[in-house]
């Protein structure tokens, strides 16, 4: 299983990489407009800006996955300890045992 998504891996890398390498012309962007018509704008490679935008987007799936495999992270935690102390044997003290069978440290030395 591991081969295959080191195979994956490698085949988006370079996909990624063939597309920025075929995309570096530089187009303006325009981030933000101003009072007088105008826009902030920068002449980036368009494959850096479609790179930057994924990442951007991909970024809020990412922090709901990690979200969500925190929360049951922490359910299965719980569940494990609700299951450990209800399966812990009980911590009741033994029985005593008769006195007749105890023998005292005085019959043991005159055997």
């Amino acid at each position: 299983m591991q081969i295959i998504r080191t195979i994956t891996w490698i085949l988006v890398t370079a996909v990624l990489v063939a597309f920025i390498a075929m995309n570096w012309n530089r187009a303006p962007v325009n981030f933000w407009p101003l009072d007088n018509g105008n826009y902030i704008h920068f002449d980036w490679p368009v494959g850096l800006v479609a790179l930057l935008f994924f990442g951007l987007g991909m970024l809020p799936v990412w922090a709901y996955l990690r979200a969500v495999r925190w929360r049951l992270n922490r359910r299965i935690a719980a569940l494990e300890n609700s299951l450990r102390a209800t399966s812990a044997p009980s911590m009741a003290p033994p029985e005593a045992a008769p006195a007749t069978l105890l023998e005292t440290p005085t019959d043991l030395t005159k055997s």
